[in-house]
């Protein structure tokens, strides 16, 4: 995040001591120091080499493959920064340094700060390497005397009490301290009792107890549980009890729900920078976070006891496990995450499902073991980027996920058949057998996406409908595979958006843009659902009504009254699949099979339906004009984040979509997604005139009606009346008939203003059995009625009343 320190201020307030020791080699470092003294058996040295155990890992034989090849590694990379480190006067490796007597901007204020934590970082990376056995670099003296040496060094230079802090707030208050803590654990038997001051009075100055001591800013949700443990682990080698009660303390405010701002949300949602849903990136942090100080602690005197603590454990069901799927945590809650060519959805899912592992540990007996069976099941479905082959996890992640897949006594869970609706999010999960979808939307309360510290600058559209999904031997690469520096960024599957041509980073470093619109979300009975999108687009005058009714097999995708005034053509891109670098599925639309040489583009006047094979099949409802192309597109990570590569990649790409005009006025689409469907099952649903009935696609209402499943689900745009169903105020309604007699109403009010809402159905209806408890009243007869008082403060949840039908 943004900060107002200036490093002239850096300039001119530090009093640090220049080291100008010239290039690294053996006699460039003092001999090591004595160690400080340390009382055997006292409870700080028992959480000190707790905490070491957390750093390096335990239980894995060093021997053993991949572990060899790990430590090797580690070995190696430590031996190239150990020949290229040179302490000199601002810098400790000539490639990171951090100051400069020129004035520079703020950008390269940034830049500066983060050579300070990555200078610790790779001190820390050096002090595994002396730790870790099976490096080459094992117990070796000159690398110990290097990481002792560096120490000092940063601490006379740069991070110690007398410089003002510049640049990035976060290396100087979690990256540096983190790291700079961590090698001390690593390193404590090598550092006088001088050294751990110096170094715990640099972290106290940066990391003060006012940190901590209100829930706001900075200072929350991942960000407190990081600043907690800079803090608590300062605490544990610096003799503190006071530091680690405070740091333990400021641990409360994290878990409990919250409605506003950061933190979890009841529903399950995660939010981090006010209005980005952030499950798979400060969610990751969190739990990793969480899992560790809650190890470190456990059994101890300081240990966690606050009852609001179980709320947080069971985010791991609510919030995290709804958004892995098959080894894959879901890009559309990573942020700007997405953007990083060092990760993608399969590897950031990685070291999550370590977490969870970790967390396990202090939840009930019944919870961890059903953690387990939930990662087995994502670890052994995971064929094409498995975690458990992943080398560039840490050994701490990497061994526990090992032992689990080999542990014959844990049956691993399959994936879930359910529909999530994260009201607090702007986001929704639907998992059936064989695939699995997901919805990202935005609203006055979500923005359409985040850019900041040059990541994701273009991103803009994924909050406009973009409705991602997988299935269990198909689409698995969809988004690994280098799709968002490539990706068409006008044409992500699903979305409805203006070809208007928008700035990289449009809305502006951490603008974190908003559209002004209150109805986005639905309602869902936990299988089935009626979701809808208020649409306005970011710096255009587009705007939409979206519906997408999601079903057994299917999602019905319907959009109305989409208008525009901006002079650019605006498109509804039905699909968009990524094939690599070479992937040439073959595309048939009514039956016809289209050529599959690349850089073509198609229309079809009326098309039935498409089936692209291997993927999925489209059916157009009543006939739609529909657009083809096949398309090889070039880009580099660098095109999308400051610090990505330059190296060009090529993918291809076979997309299919609608377009409105340029001017459009009140113009719609209808087409139904199923994923995973041959071409024979897509004809066929083309010409089930029974299955499926669109009710209305209007600006008003927005339904949809399947006899088969006994459900009838519509998005009330406006009061009003639209086959059985009446309501008195904007709504999302579902009701499914059960073939015991019984049916389930769901109801929710998406935009949060309905200061009462009433809803008919006009089916006769014996009795009520149960219902929400915001339900005012209900009234059986030849109709049911069913009238709730004020839902603003209901955040969009879901209400439910089942009946005997009569």
């Amino acid at each position: 995040m943004p900060s107002s320190w200036s490093r002239r201020r850096f300039l001119q307030g530090s009093t640090a001591t220049a080291l100008a020791l010239g290039a690294v080699s053996t006699a460039s470092f003092p001999a090591a120091a004595a160690p400080a003294a340390a009382t055997s058996g006292d409870e700080f040295s028992t959480l000190r080499l707790k905490w070491r155990d957390l750093i390096l890992g335990t239980a894995f034989d060093p021997a053993s493959e991949p572990f060899r090849t790990q430590l090797a590694t580690l070995g190696t990379t430590a031996a190239g920064q150990l020949a290229a480190m040179a302490p000199a006067t601002g810098s400790l490796w000539p490639d990171l340094i951090w100051a400069d007597p020129e004035p520079d901007t703020d950008a390269e204020s940034y830049t500066y700060s983060s050579k300070i934590s990555g200078s610790y970082s790779r001190l820390g990376t050096l002090a595994q390497a002396y730790a870790q056995p099976g490096t080459g670099l094992t117990g070796d003296p000159t690398l110990l005397n290097a990481v002792v040496t560096g120490l000092d060094h940063l601490n006379s230079q740069v991070y110690n009490e007398n410089t003002v802090r510049y640049g990035n707030w976060w290396d100087w208050q979690i990256g540096a301290p983190q790291s700079l803590m961590d090698v001390c654990v690593i390193m404590y038997d090598a550092l006088t009792d001088t050294q751990i001051t110096n170094y715990c009075r640099a972290v106290d100055t940066f990391v003060p107890d006012s940190a901590v001591a209100e829930y706001t800013g900075t200072s929350t949700g991942a960000n407190r549980v990081d600043l907690c443990r800079a803090m608590m682990v300062r605490g544990v080698v610096g003799r503190s009890p006071e530091k680690i009660t405070l740091a333990r303390n400021a641990l409360s405010p994290v878990f409990p729900y919250v409605t506003t701002g950061d933190g979890f949300y009841a529903d399950g949602s995660y939010i981090q920078h006010t209005s980005i849903p952030y499950i798979a990136g400060y969610g990751t942090v969190l739990n990793d976070g969480l899992g560790r100080l809650f190890a470190l602690l456990r059994g101890s005197s300081w240990e966690v006891t606050d009852p609001n603590s179980t709320l947080f454990l069971d985010t791991v069901e609510k919030a995290v496990a709804p958004f892995l799927y098959n080894g894959v945590i879901m890009d559309n809650v990573a942020g700007r995450g997405i953007s990083r060519g060092s990760s993608d959805d399969h590897t950031r899912a990685h070291g999550l499902l370590g977490s969870i592992l970790l967390l396990g540990q202090g939840a009930s007996p019944e919870q961890e073991a059903r953690w387990r069976a939930l990662v087995k099941g994502w670890l052994e479905r995971d064929r094409h980027e498995p975690a458990t082959s992943n080398l560039s996890l840490s050994i701490t992640r990497l061994a526990p996920l090992r032992a689990l897949l080999a542990d014959t006594s844990v049956e691993a869970a399959p994936e879930p058949v359910e529909h999530r609706i994260f009201a607090g999010m702007d986001r929704v999960t639907h998992r059936r057998r064989g695939w699995a979808a997901s919805l990202s939307m935005a609203s006055k309360r979500i923005a359409h996406y985040e850019y900041g510290n040059g990541e994701n600058a273009r991103g803009f559209h994924t909050g406009a409908g973009w409705l991602s999904w997988w299935g269990d031997d198909f689409g698995e690469t969809q988004y690994s595979d280098a799709f968002w520096p490539t990706v068409d960024p006008y044409r992500l599957p699903g979305i409805t958006a203006s070809r208007k041509p928008l700035a990289d980073g449009e809305g502006g470093n951490w603008g974190n843009p908003k559209p002004d619109t209150a109805w986005v979300g639905g309602t869902t009975d936990g299988e089935y659902a009626a979701v809808g999108q208020h649409l306005k687009g970011l710096s255009s005058t587009l705007s939409a009504r979206k519906s997408w009714f999601f079903l057994d097999d299917a999602v019905v995708c319907l959009g109305a009254s989409i208008s525009a005034a901006d002079g650019y053509a605006v498109e509804t891109t039905i699909d968009n699949r990524a094939l690599g670098a070479s992937g040439l599925p073959a595309l048939t639309v009514d039956g016809v099979l289209q050529p599959n040489d690349q850089g073509w583009t198609r229309q079809f006047t009326k098309a039935g339906w498409a089936h692209v094979e291997g993927h999925a099949g489209y059916v157009f409802p009543g006939g739609a004009r529909v657009n083809a192309v096949r398309e090889e597109r070039t880009g580099a990570w660098r095109d999308i984040n400051t610090g990505g590569s330059t190296d060009p990649l090529t993918r291809r790409y076979l997309t299919l979509w609608t377009d409105h005009g340029f001017t459009p006025a009140n113009s719609g689409y209808a087409y139904v997604l199923m994923p995973g469907a041959s071409a024979r099952a897509t004809a066929h649903r083309a010409h089930d005139a029974g299955r499926l009935k669109i009710l209305a696609n209007t600006a008003r209402q927005q339904g949809v009606q399947c006899p088969q499943l006994g459900l009838t689900a519509v998005n009330f745009w406006e009061p009003g009346s639209l086959g059985r169903l009446t309501a008195g105020a904007p709504a999302a309604v579902l009701v499914r008939e059960h073939r015991d007699g019984t049916a389930t109403m769901c109801f929710a009010d998406p935009a949060r203003e309905a200061t009462s809402l009433e809803v008919i159905w006009h089916r006769p209806v014996r009795e009520v059995l149960s219902r929400s408890p915001a339900v005012a009243s209900v009234r059986t007869g030849h109709g049911l009625k069913v009238t709730f008082g004020d839902l603003t403060g209901a955040a969009g949840a879901t209400h439910t009343v089942k009946v005997r039908l009569g």
